[in-house]
């Protein structure tokens, strides 16, 4: 049987207006207690490119630079059962609570969804279930893990560059 796996905390200033929603971290990410941790996962050099600051930071350097404009990171779930790190082997979800995140972080203005397993899970579990701001808008990006190799880190960027319009 799968192992029972927990999420990481949520990173976001109560002034956040661009929440960042994963699914789950992968196990390098679990183990090290830190977002998109795996070396070939491209979220921090988009993350860099797009809010402008150094992707060779200190983790704590980078979540403070995203933060810094307004940025919040979290996951869809808050609990699942997986072995090793990929979404499809992800079972027995439980979405975190985000009427409560939304209360907390009131200026949120919209979603960024990290890959289509993220959406799925929100649209499943989340979406007419939980209390959510009724403006929200709702983007679907694709994936930055390194599973998703379809696209270059070139094609990543031009959809993500979406979430610029949502910045400080």
């Amino acid at each position: 049987m799968a192992e029972r796996l927990q999420g990481l905390t949520a990173v976001a200033r109560p002034d956040a207006r661009l929440l960042i929603l994963g699914s789950m971290p992968g196990a390098k990410s679990l183990q090290q207690q830190q977002y998109y941790a795996h070396p070939r996962n491209a979220f921090w050099p988009l993350m860099a490119t797009i809010l402008g600051f150094d992707p060779d930071l200190s983790y704590p350097a980078r979540l403070q630079a995203m933060q810094n404009r307004c940025v919040a990171l979290w996951d869809v779930i808050g609990y699942c059962q997986r072995q090793g790190s990929l979404d499809s082997a992800i079972s027995a979800e439980q979405a975190n609570d985000f009427g409560l995140f939304f209360k907390q972080h009131s200026e949120i203005r919209a979603i960024a969804f990290n890959g289509g397993k993220a959406w799925q899970c929100f649209r499943r579990q989340v979406i007419n279930k939980q209390p959510l701001p009724e403006s929200l808008q709702l983007l679907q990006l694709p994936s930055t893990s390194p599973a998703h190799a379809s696209l270059s880190f070139s094609d990543k960027l031009l959809h993500w560059q979406q979430i610029r319009s949502f910045l400080n």
